[in-house]
C-alpha cells in the first residue's frame, strides 16, 4: 500500500512540475545541442545543431510570445576525449545531455534537443527520467518519429549503423554499457514506446519489432490525425509520469530532406508532421522534443532548415494551446 501511496503523490508533483502553466508564466524554450554522432563512419560531431540554433528558431519562436534560451553544445572534458573507442565517448557526451536536460527541466522550462543523430535518444530519455523531485526515476513514455525503427541490434543490423540502434538500446536489448553511461537507468519497458512514420526496417529488426510489446502510429495516423494517434497519446499519458517525442528528420518528405542520406518514400509534409505535434504537445505530460539528424550541409536554400522549425513551432502551438482548455 505504501509504495502505491508514494507512486501516486509522486506522479502529482511531477505533474505540476511539468504543466507548463502559461496562465501565469510565458513559456521557457531552452534548446540543447549534442553534437556526437558515435557512428564509426561519420565526422565524430555534426553541424546540424550549431546550424539549426542559429538559423533563426530564437526569432521565431520569440515571435510567439515565448523566451528562448541557447545552452552551450554538449562538450567532454579533457578526460573523457582521451577515452578509447567512439562509442564510449558518445556514451559520456549522452550523459552530459542527459543532466543538462534535467536540470531545465527542473526549472520548468520546454526542452528541445537538436541531435547530431537519433543516438542522442538515450541521453534525452535520461534526462526526462532523472528530472524528478526525488531520486528514484520516473517513468518516461516514448514516441520515436522516423522512417527507420531504429530497432535493430548488432546481431540484426545489415548496416552495422549505431544510429539503426538507439530504441533497441534505450529498451535494453543491446548495448548496455552506453545507455548507463548515458544515465538511462533502468531501461525502457517496450509498452512506453511508440514507433511513428516507421516505413523502412531490416527484416530481423521488423520480427523484432513484431515480437515486441511496441505499438506503432503509421503515416496516414500523422497526416490524418487519427484516433489511434489520440489513443497512443492517452495510453502513454496514463501509463507513465513524462513524454518525450523524438524526429528523425528522414520522416519527412523527401523533398524537404534533399540532402538527408536515407530517406524514404512516403513520409509526411513537415507542416503535416508539425499539426500532429501540436495535438501531441497538448497532452500535458509532454515534456520535451528532439530533432536529429538535420542535413546542414546538403541545404543551401534552407529548405530543411525551414522543415525543422515547422516542427518545433507545432509542438510549441500545442503546448501554449493548454493554457486555453
Amino acid at each position: 500500500m505504501q509504495k502505491i501511496v508514494w507512486l501516486t503523490i509522486t506522479s502529482t508533483i511531477v505533474f505540476q512540475m511539468h504543466a507548463f502553466a502559461q496562465t501565469t508564466n510565458p513559456l521557457n524554450v531552452v534548446l540543447v545541442q549534442n553534437p556526437y554522432t558515435g557512428d564509426r563512419a561519420s565526422p565524430e560531431k555534426s553541424g546540424g545543431p550549431a546550424a539549426l540554433a542559429t538559423g533563426g528558431i530564437e526569432k521565431m519562436l520569440n515571435e510567439m510570445g515565448v523566451t528562448v534560451q541557447i545552452r552551450p553544445e554538449v562538450k567532454l572534458t579533457a578526460e573523457e576525449e582521451k577515452t578509447y573507442g567512439k562509442w564510449s565517448k558518445f556514451g559520456m557526451s549522452n550523459g552530459h545531455l542527459g543532466k543538462m536536460v534535467a536540470e531545465e527541466l527542473r526549472k520548468d522550462s520546454f526542452v528541445v534537443g537538436l541531435l547530431g543523430n537519433c543516438s542522442s535518444l538515450s541521453g534525452m530519455l535520461a534526462g526526462l527520467q532523472h528530472s524528478g523531485p526525488t531520486r528514484r526515476p520516473l517513468r518516461v513514455g516514448l514516441v520515436f518519429i522516423d522512417a527507420h525503427g531504429d530497432f535493430n541490434t548488432p546481431e540484426t543490423t545489415l548496416s552495422g549503423m549505431l544510429g539503426g540502434m538507439p530504441v533497441a538500446v534505450a529498451a535494453g536489448h543491446c548495448l548496455t554499457r552506453m545507455r548507463l553511461q548515458s544515465g538511462l537507468d533502468p531501461a525502457l519497458p517496450e509498452k512506453y514506446i511508440v514507433l511513428a512514420g516507421v516505413r523502412d526496417t531490416d527484416p530481423l529488426e521488423q520480427e523484432r519489432i513484431d515480437n515486441s510489446l511496441i505499438e506503432m502510429v503509421s503515416v496516414d495516423d500523422i497526416r490524418n490525425l487519427s484516433d489511434n494517434l489520440h489513443r497512443q497519446m492517452q495510453r502513454l499519458s496514463k501509463l507513465t509520469d513524462l513524454i518525450y517525442i523524438h524526429i528523425d528528420m528522414d520522416v519527412l518528405d523527401p523533398q524537404e530532406v534533399l540532402g538527408h542520406p536515407l530517406t524514404v518514400p512516403d513520409g509526411p509534409t513537415s507542416k503535416e508532421l508539425g499539426a500532429a505535434l501540436e495535438l501531441m504537445f497538448k497532452y500535458e505530460k509532454s515534456a520535451a522534443l528532439g530533432i536529429a539528424s538535420y542535413p546542414y550541409s546538403a541545404d543551401p536554400e534552407l529548405i530543411s532548415l525551414n522543415a525543422t522549425y515547422n516542427l518545433v513551432e507545432g509542438a510549441v502551438r500545442g503546448i501554449l494551446s493548454r493554457s486555453t482548455k
